[in-house]
């Protein structure tokens, strides 16, 4: 049995205690905010009785010495939580982004390093079933190889709080999740990008709630990003909408259920070539699904088995290294190459 401590008890906070309380082998011990009034809320909402709560969080890692610590606070404090956490000998999961720079990022993972902990960030988009299944699709080269992704993602919610008082706030906060997907089902390590933001006339939010972005990966692959915050109507899911195109075909998502995928045959058909369905991989018993509870299991199995997780920083810090590269571009107006 692992314990942990939830730093963070704002709206976020709700869906990460759902998940946790899913987990056998986890017991939550704490809760830390800087209200602890709302820790308590959240407590008594959560159904965790009389667990301990506060607003300090070094006097809670002393006094209940949790081997975990879930970071779920706004992204400009992820750098003095998570590695006051790493310091005092707790594995890290914290939500994204990683950090809201390199600098911070990398301090971070020094700090996992240096106090050989696991440090991971909750990327749960990668733990949606359909995700899974298209990175089989395209595994199996039933297509031909990737050379483009497309991903659509317009909605228009009223969070209230931080986000709306962001800058960058599509790009840091959301489109995060959809850069780490379209890695992950390239395979191929991103090199470059361009993008433009734009504050529509009717937007709520300080900065940043629509963009579009170009990313160049290795091997050509093109990835082509539009989204918007300030989208009312006809909204798209919160995966986006996703297109595949490869060499011999394209596969389509909406973003819900439907998955479906076509090739081209050896038949023509005036100027186009006879196009044939092609089935969509079932997902594997090894295929890692859940989102939230996905990604805490996976995170928790690591910390038991001595492993690592598929979302740890190390790696995550390459999904970070895509938004901050579009906020630059979407600063300066030119294209800017991705770096970590």
């Amino acid at each position: 049995m692992l314990t942990a401590v939830l730093v963070g008890c704002g709206a976020m906070s709700a869906r990460w205690l759902e998940a946790i309380a899913k987990i056998d082998a986890l017991r939550l011990v704490g809760l830390v905010d800087v209200d602890p009034d709302r820790a308590a809320s959240r407590a008594a909402e959560s159904g965790l009785g009389d667990i301990a709560v506060g607003a300090d969080l070094a006097a809670m890692l002393a006094a209940k010495q949790p081997d975990i610590v879930f970071d779920v606070v706004p992204p400009q404090a992820r750098r003095e939580v998570a590695i006051a956490a790493l310091d005092a000998g707790c594995h890290v999961l914290s939500e994204k982004p990683l950090a809201v720079s390199m600098a911070d990022a990398r301090a971070i993972l020094a700090a996992a390093r240096r106090n050989h902990r696991v440090h991971a960030v909750i990327q749960n988009r990668r733990y949606v079933a359909n995700v899974r299944r298209l990175k089989r699709l395209l595994d199996s080269e039933a297509l031909g190889g990737l050379t483009s992704l497309h991903a659509d993602f317009f909605l228009a919610p009223h969070f209230g709080g931080f986000r709306e008082a962001m800058d960058h706030v599509l790009l840091l906060d959301m489109a995060i999740h959809t850069f780490d997907v379209a890695r992950y089902l390239a395979g191929r390590p991103p090199r470059s990008v361009y993008c433009q933001e734009w504050e529509p006339a009717n937007s709520w939010y300080r900065g940043g709630s629509s963009a579009a972005a170009l990313f160049e990966f290795e091997n050509g692959i093109v990835f082509d990003y539009r989204g918007s915050w300030c989208a009312n109507g006809l909204k798209t899911s919160w995966e986006g909408r996703w297109r595949l195109v490869c060499e011999r075909g394209t596969a389509v998502w909406d973003g819900f259920d439907e998955v479906s995928a076509e090739r081209a045959t050896a038949g023509r058909d005036g100027l186009f070539e006879v196009a044939e369905p092609v089935a969509i991989p079932p997902l594997d018993p090894a295929d890692r699904i859940g989102g939230h509870s996905g990604v805490i299991e996976d995170f928790v199995a690591a910390i038991l088995g001595g492993g690592q997780p598929e979302t740890r920083g190390a790696d995550n810090v390459n999904s970070l290294a895509m938004a901050l590269a579009a906020v630059e571009s979407a600063e300066t107006g030119r294209r800017v190459a991705v770096t970590n």
